[in-house]
């Protein structure tokens, strides 16, 4: 089996998509399963693969770690017709997964595709709201010619469904829950960052809009006093927003800046919340992350962040933008220690479930599926 994969945003880009498609890359060398990668150019330049051709770009304005690139067309024909792959993948619905789409259809290659943000969301938070029709039907248009689409959660299935795509499969996502777990020494990371208060609430994720960091904000500056007094709080994360919301932040609130592996999974494990207001997620990678390290979780009731968390199990789920509901929530998980260490424990055991190895296991038994599919179609 051979893959091209055809997207606007690839490792070491720092966010969802880049991660996951790094892993799937891994997962498809482990297997001994050749491919090539067409992205955009990185501005990290240490990092060189053979099995990556970049492009120049520039950052798209709503999301500026995917970029818009500017493909060689003749560069893209040349190495597809010499790597002859059975199968391409457009990830995003860019210029690169445009290009994707545009080769499958001319040179007769079996096509698929993966549907990982949620631009239509987006839009509510940079005023552009009137553009929603338009977007939905590119998205509708870029799609339809999939013989599959993967989404990562139910909530994006239905929602996609309603939009009236189809071929939809779920693909969700793992975790690794060997760098994510609770083990961690707690009083070395609380040292590390000068923690000295009893309670340690925690937010991961890019510092913008669309991921509600303002409401983030307001739940911070809404806890009693007599709450307040004995929590930290710990923003893991980089951003357009980072200046303005340091700049109005509590005094409780320090803000780490971007991590990843082992200094973000012990932040995780040290604390005793991890509070994730963001309604814009189609899974919510950074909830499971938390899970797996046996961190409750309390998050907005949308998107893929609704089908992970279990509510009254391993977190709560309050209303999107709803400060009260997650200040109430908040309080009543530090109020109830044993109720907050056996949520703990149930997210661990679920995020234990969720097994990278499985999930791009059955992502291969489709990729399978649509290549035979193409080569031994059936007839009625």
């Amino acid at each position: 089996m051979k893959i091209a994969i055809f997207t606007d945003t690839f490792y070491p880009d720092i966010n969802g998509v880049a991660k996951t498609l790094k892993r799937l890359t891994e997962y498809l060398e482990a297997n001994n399963i050749t491919f090539k990668i067409f992205a955009p150019e990185s501005e990290n330049e240490e990092y060189v693969a053979s099995h990556i051709h970049r492009f120049k770009s520039l950052s798209f304005f709503l999301y500026p770690e995917c970029r818009l690139a500017f493909p060689n067309l003749l560069q893209i024909k040349a190495e597809l017709l010499k790597f002859s792959p059975d199968l391409i993948h457009v990830a995003t619905p860019f210029n690169l997964g445009l290009a994707g789409i545009h080769f499958a259809k001319k040179l007769n290659i079996p096509l698929i595709g993966s549907y990982h943000t949620d631009f239509n969301q987006y839009l509510n938070y940079y005023d552009l709201q009137f553009l929603s029709k338009f977007l939905w039907k590119y998205m509708n248009w870029f799609h339809h010619s999939c013989s599959k689409v993967f989404v990562p959660s139910n909530e994006t299935f239905n929602q996609l469904k309603q939009h009236g795509f189809t071929n939809l499969e779920i693909w969700p996502r793992g975790v690794d829950c060997k760098v994510f777990h609770p083990f961690y020494d707690k009083k070395t990371v609380r040292k590390k960052y000068g923690l000295s208060k009893k309670y340690l609430l925690t937010f991961v994720g890019r510092l913008a809009p669309e991921k509600d960091v303002y409401t983030l904000l307001d739940i911070s500056k809404s806890m009693p006093a007599d709450v307040n007094t004995n929590i930290e709080w710990l923003v893991a994360g980089d951003g357009p927003l980072r200046d303005e919301l340091q700049e109005n932040a509590p005094n409780n609130m320090r803000f780490t800046g971007y991590l990843d592996g082992e200094q973000l999974a012990e932040i995780y494990s040290a604390s005793d919340l991890f509070v994730f207001p963001s309604p814009t997620e189609t899974f919510g990678n950074v909830v499971l992350e938390a899970l797996a390290s046996g961190t409750p979780v309390i998050g907005a009731n949308a998107g893929g962040v609704k089908n992970i968390i279990k509510p009254g199990v391993t977190g709560y789920l309050c209303t999107p933008g709803n400060v009260e509901e997650f200040t109430n929530s908040i309080q009543k998980l530090l109020h109830h220690d044993s109720l907050r260490i056996q949520m703990g424990w149930e997210g661990r055991n679920f995020a234990l479930s969720q097994n990278w190895e499985t999930i791009f296991g059955n992502l291969l038994k489709h990729y399978s599926s649509v290549i035979k599919e193409r080569k031994y179609p059936k007839y009625a």
